[in-house]
């Protein structure tokens, strides 16, 4: 009997490639082969295995396709891109790699933060420009300091609390909301409040978003909810982009609602809304907020040990679907 095939979207880490050469028959997809979604299909057809980026779906029209599939290890901790009620109807278990982006993502949910804050972005590009910067002077490039600041925090997981964390140490009022308020424990030592979204909102010189896409998330904000926030206040993205309703966020910084934002992710990836690029109150970076030598290094490690752990007979140990796994 030859070893499991397996088959993966984009070329890994060394670390990551290790792992699965050494156990599998591996073939790692080209980009030619990604472009077209019959082509992709038609590659992993045969396949036991798949290890996939948030960019393929693995969905009801994948798991037809691949009759011989047992398991799909997705490279990210949100698993929008996976029908895992689908999978768990085919008996192909889902897993993800939680835990490893937290600090990571964190970090860059406060780099966006005090980018569009201070203006970072517009500073650079200013002193780049021809015949640009000409000297100091007292009412240049003015921001919005932020230490001893209100931060609301929608979305109080790991990488929530994290966020929270950093906020301790620019001495911010932290509120935050989601669908379970955290342990009394974790309150004081996160020195956090618990309130309802309208009142976060209404209160929050900095709302920042970590929060993962479902039905119920989807446009979490909304024309209705930046209405709410200060005029003065900044909104930060880095969960998922559907969260934010692009085209309301547009119409509120056009009618200055909102002093600016700081998006990572958007609604429809990679094409971001046109009236967002021209805009100087706003920060746009490419889906990057875990893009660290180390953590994508772990993350690319941690699907790996996901799938080897599945066929070696082990129940893989970020599993999102236990009934699957049982009936292998």
């Amino acid at each position: 009997m030859g070893r499991p095939k397996v088959l993966v979207t984009h070329p890994l880490f060394p670390a990551a490639r290790a792992i699965l050469d050494e156990e599998f028959d591996t073939q790692y997809l080209t980009p030619e082969q990604r472009r077209s979604r019959q082509e992709f299909l038609s590659q992993v057809a045969d396949k036991e295995g798949l290890v996939v980026l948030l960019t393929e779906k693995v969905n009801e029209e994948l798991l037809v396709a691949t009759p011989k599939l047992k398991i799909a290890a997705t490279v990210s901790v949100g698993y929008d891109n996976v029908d895992v009620p689908a999978c768990t109807k085919h008996k192909v278990v889902a897993t993800n790699t939680p835990g490893v982006l937290d600090d990571t993502t964190a970090d860059f949910a406060w780099a966006l933060l005090m980018a569009v804050s201070r203006r970072v972005l517009e500073g650079d590009a200013w002193i780049r420009s021809d015949g640009g910067w000409q000297g100091w002077d007292i009412d240049q490039m003015l921001g919005t300091d932020v230490w001893g600041k209100t931060i609301g925090i929608i979305g109080f997981g790991r990488i929530g609390r994290c966020v929270a964390r950093r906020a301790y140490g620019f001495n911010m009022r932290v509120l935050y909301t989601g669908p379970m308020r955290a342990p009394n424990s974790v309150e004081e030592n996160l020195r956090a409040e618990y309130v309802e979204q309208e009142k976060l909102l209404r209160e929050s010189d900095f709302v920042t978003l970590h929060v993962p896409l479902k039905p119920e998330t989807r446009h979490l904000i909304s024309k209705d909810a930046l209405e709410k926030m200060k005029r003065t206040a900044f909104l930060v993205n880095t969960s998922r982009g559907p969260v934010v309703d692009e085209a309301a966020l547009v119409e509120a910084l056009e009618a200055k609602k909102i002093s600016g934002a700081a998006l990572d992710v958007f609604e429809n990836e990679p094409t971001v809304h046109p009236a967002l690029l021209g805009r100087r109150d706003v920060v746009l970076t490419p889906h990057m907020a875990s893009a660290s030598v180390e953590t994508r290094t772990k993350m690319a490690v941690m699907a790996a040990n996901n799938v080897a752990a599945f066929f070696q007979g082990k129940k893989p140990p970020n599993t999102l679907n236990g009934d699957a796994f049982q009936w292998q």
